[in-house]
Formats: C-alpha cells, structure tokens, sequence
C-alpha cells in the first residue's frame, strides 16, 4: 500500500490527476470511499435526479439551517462514488469567464490567469458541436472529456434564445469560446448517450495502467511526520504512504475536513476538539461559496413539454429506448439552451446564468408542476456571501458543520429580485407568446420587493457548487490555505487540488474548473513546466460601462 503519489477521492479532479500521473509512468494510489457508478441511475443522462437523492451515490449533507432562508436546512450533495460528484450532477460543462480566472493571478494565485488556464482547457476537451456551430478555434480537439450539445427538437429551446434576443441580448454559439455573455445553446458531459464522468473519462484508462491502483476505503486523516506527509491512515488504522506526495481531491466538503482532521486549520478550532496544530492555518474551512438559484415556472398552453413523459410509462419507454440504443429523452440532461448576462450597467462580464428546461419540475425530480410547464434556473453568479465547513467532532465518520451563511448582504436580495424581473421580461417576449399561459412561480400577483423577498427566502435552491474553502493564493496571505502550486502551505509534501482552491467562484457550473485544476495540478506534481499561455483575447460588451444589454 505504497506510491508515489496518494490520491484522495476519485472525483472530478482526482481522476484527471490518476490519468496524468500514471501516463507520465509515475505510480498512483487513488482512495475513494464510495463504490461503483455502473447502472443506468448514474449512466442514463435523464435520470440525473436520481443519484444525487441516493445515499448510496451522495454523501447527503445539508448544511445548518440558514438564518436568512427562514432557517432552512439546504441540500448540499456531494459524490460518495467512484467518479465523485462528476457521476451525480447535471452534466453542464461551463469553463467559467475569463475575467473570474483573472480575478484569481490579480488576488494572489499567480499563474491562474485566464491565459494560463485556458491551454488546459483544450487539453481535457474534445469537443462535439453538434451542428450547432461554435469556436472550434477556442476548443479541444483529442482530449478525454467529450463535450457535446443535445439536439435541442422541442420549439422551447429555441423560443428561450429567441426570446433573450428580442429583449436586446446578446446571442453566442459558444459561451465556452471567445464571448460567454448571451443565448445559445447549452453544453454537457455526454458522449453517445451516456454520462461523460471523470470516471468514464479519465480513470478507467487510468486504472487499465500497472501503476494506477484503485482503493476503496474511508480516509481519516493525512499521516504528518516531522512536518512532511507520509500518506494517509484509512478507517481501522492501515495507512497508505506515499513516496513523493499526498493529494487531497475530496471536494470543498472534505478536503478542508480532511485537513482539520489532521491538524492543519485553525488552531483555536483544532484546539477545541483535542486536536494536535500541525500547522495553523485560520483558511481552512473558510471562503465557503456557493450558486443559489430561483425556478421561474411559466405554465404551457400547448402541450409540447417534457411533461407528456412524466409517468410510469413514459419514463419506461425513455428508459427501455436509451438502454437499448443510447439514444432519445434519455440520452440528455434536458439543459440545452442557456444564457449569461449581466444584471446592470457597470458589470464588466455576466452575472446572472440561466438553464432552461422545458418542463416545469424541482432539481430532486420530485415535485412536478401540475400539467405542461416550463422553467429558467436564474442565479446570481458572484455572491458577496461567506460561509464556512467546521468540524463536528474529531471523530473522522462525523459529517463537518457547514454553513454557507447565503443571502447575508443586502446585495444578495437586490440581485435575486433583479433575477426574477429581468425573467419575467424575457418570458413576456413575442417568442414565448405562443406558448405562455401564465406564470406558475412565483406567481404574477408576488411583485413588491417584500413580496419577492418572501419567495426567494422560502424557495431560493442550492446550484450545489460549493468552493473555495483551502483557497489558493500568497504563501504570506494567513488566510491562503495553498500556494499557486497547490501546495498546503505550512506541510511540505501536501497538496490539494479540487474546487475548494478556488479563490473565488467561477461563472457557471463548477465541474469543468475542477477537473482543469487537476490537469494543471498534475503537470505542476510532475515538475512540468506549465503550458505555453494563451493569447486569445475574449470578447467584452463593447458598452458595459453605461448598458445592460
């Protein structure tokens, strides 16, 4: 139970780093505690509902009720199975903007800058357009995670992009190519019908390699000896060393975990819980960030949504069609129109992002909207809000506390309620005309700010894409938990490399930023020089200064 580099989690980045490492003929250990992701629940893009409500896929945190959501307690997924969370999300793939990777080099992380991670986004990637059109000159070509774009059939689809132009947006072929902000269609990890997790993509070529070594256990804590990692101690004592470093891929949730665990975190917070300080470092756990979203339901008047197949029976001709030919409902995550725009004059790049969906139905899969509807997923993109993930216990099966403190500013409220209106107005477009019979939710007599406010309190929904919590930045920063390398800063030998170095929270989805860290992380474990930068320069509303639109 030994190699050169130990690997904790097989998730988004975890994986990417398994693949990386064992083809550069170094030896790797990945530890996962979740079991397998074979099976249609996980496999079959449309059934994307079903395993983050599954204890058997999904660790089932939640955080600690939110004293400005009328104290509830939300749902925070994350993957206890191989693959991670890669095998339970949405399938969305948004690199993110290329001000947000900026935002990071001019805050500390040096060598994060847009120029220097976009090179790895075209290394990971291989694009499908889909007859859509698009920046193939921006994209991957033989990379190992296939993006791809759904066929976009229902006239919804459609009416949202047209409707979003008609309002005086900006329209893209491709938010992940040279211009994010406007419609277009939407891009998912799905290759021939099915899930393109990290697992599918990356590990199990991985593991088809003698030095790549898949274990399959709970990870108590990091072993530290006189101030270097060794390895790490499994439930029951064993412990798995490492020749040249550790790596903690766990996610934003237990990585920081993991850390405190092992006595790298605040010390008046280890202290608490009989921990011995290794390092203090008051970052760890701290940074916490996360999307929040709204469902703007709109009642149909025609009935083409999804809705038609929202029955035992239609589900099994969805499920009988895809297991046999991979292809229908099945074979999409049902997310193929999107929009990033920016909620005022003044925001330099979007702020807002949307997902369609042409039925009117709760991200769990379990309250559908009575009869034919459909919805836009709005969020705001850059929360001034911090949480934070804290021990329970020292106890290693003891879920941490996590409070994600959301909707804490004034600036929260102002920009939801400018979520919902700007919807509105799009919704109220020619394009949708033909389809629209009346607003389900929030419901067209909820209109004041005290009125929204109420609803956004009572529905406002995690986009489950927790971060920052070991941020990356100055090694002279206290509240840096890692340097630009990945390196935890005050343990030599230790790196993490998941979603939880962000420093802050990128545009969009978070899985395609995770599995890139681990790309990038992979060449910096190796001693690689970084990937030649980038020079491609995106594109910015020549008006942002003094418009919208």
């Amino acid at each position: 139970m030994e190699a050169d580099f130990v690997i904790v989690g097989a998730g988004s980045a975890g994986c990417a780093m398994a693949y990386r490492l064992s083809e550069a003929g170094a030896s790797v250990l990945v530890v996962e505690h979740g079991g397998s992701d074979a099976g249609p629940f996980i496999q079959m893009p449309a059934a994307l509902s079903y395993p983050m409500n599954m204890s058997r896929y999904d660790w089932g945190y939640r955080s600690e009720p939110e004293p400005h959501l009328n104290n509830r307690r939300l749902a925070c997924p994350r993957g206890k199975v191989i693959g991670g969370s890669s095998s339970i999300n949405g399938m969305v793939y948004v690199r993110g903007h290329a001000m947000d990777y900026d935002y990071w080099a001019e805050t500390g992380a040096y060598g994060w800058a847009y120029a220097d991670v976009l090179p790895y986004f075209r290394r990971m990637e291989t694009w499908h357009d889909g007859g859509h059109g698009g920046d193939a000159a921006w994209r991957g070509k033989d990379g190992p995670l296939h993006v791809s774009r759904g066929p976009r059939s229902n006239p919804l689809f459609h009416a949202f992009v047209e409707a979003g132009q008609q309002a005086g947006y900006e329209v893209t072929g491709d938010y992940n190519g040279e211009k994010q902000e406007g419609f277009g269609p939407m891009e998912q990890t799905v290759w021939r019908g099915r899930r393109w997790s990290a697992a599918n993509a990356y590990l199990r070529s991985a593991l088809k390699r003698d030095k790549c070594n898949l274990v399959r256990a709970l990870v108590e804590k990091v072993v530290v000896e006189d101030g270097r990692a060794k390895g790490v101690q499994l439930a029951g004592g064993q412990v798995v060393r490492a020749r040249r470093e550790v790596v903690l891929a766990a996610s934003s949730i237990n990585s920081p975990k993991l850390l405190m665990l092992s006595g790298i975190g605040p010390a008046a917070h280890l202290a608490e819980h009989g921990i011995n300080v290794v390092a203090d470092r008051p970052g760890v756990g701290a940074n916490l960030q996360d999307h929040l979203e709204l469902y703007i339901q709109m009642a149909a008047s025609q009935p083409i949504t999804l809705y038609k197949h929202w029955n035992l029976f239609g589900k099994a001709l969805i499920g009988a069609q895809w297991l046999f030919t991979k292809t229908g409902h099945g074979a999409s995550n049902q997310f193929e129109s999107a929009a990033f725009i920016r909620s005022r004059a003044g925001v330099p790049y979007p702020d807002i992002q949307y997902h369609f969906l042409p039925i009117a139905v709760r991200y769990d899969g379990q309250a559908a909207a009575e009869g034919h509807g459909f919805q836009a997923h709005v969020g705001p993109m850059r929360s001034p809000s911090r949480g934070a993930v804290t021990l329970r216990s020292a106890d290693p099966a003891d879920d941490p506390v996590i409070r994600f403190n959301y909707m804490s500013t004034e600036e929260d409220w102002e920009d939801f309620r400018t979520c919902i209106r700007l919807t509105r107005e799009i919704f109220a477009q020619e394009a949708f005309a033909p389809f629209v019979e009346h607003e389900i939710q929030p419901g067209a007599d909820v209109q004041s700010d005290d009125e929204l406010n109420g609803f956004i309190a009572e529905h406002a929904e995690s986009a489950y894409h927790p971060c920052g919590t070991c941020r990356m930045g100055r090694r002279d920063d206290p509240m840096s938990v890692v340097d630009p390398e990945g390196r935890v800063i005050g343990v030599d030998g230790l790196r993490v490399a998941d979603s939880s170095v962000f420093p802050r929270i990128t545009n969009g989805n978070l899985n395609a930023p995770s599995i890139m860290v681990g790309e990038k992380v992979s060449d910096l474990l190796l001693g690689r020089n970084p990937l030649p930068r980038a020079n491609d320069r995106p594109w910015v509303h020549p008006k942002w200064e003094t418009s919208q639109r």
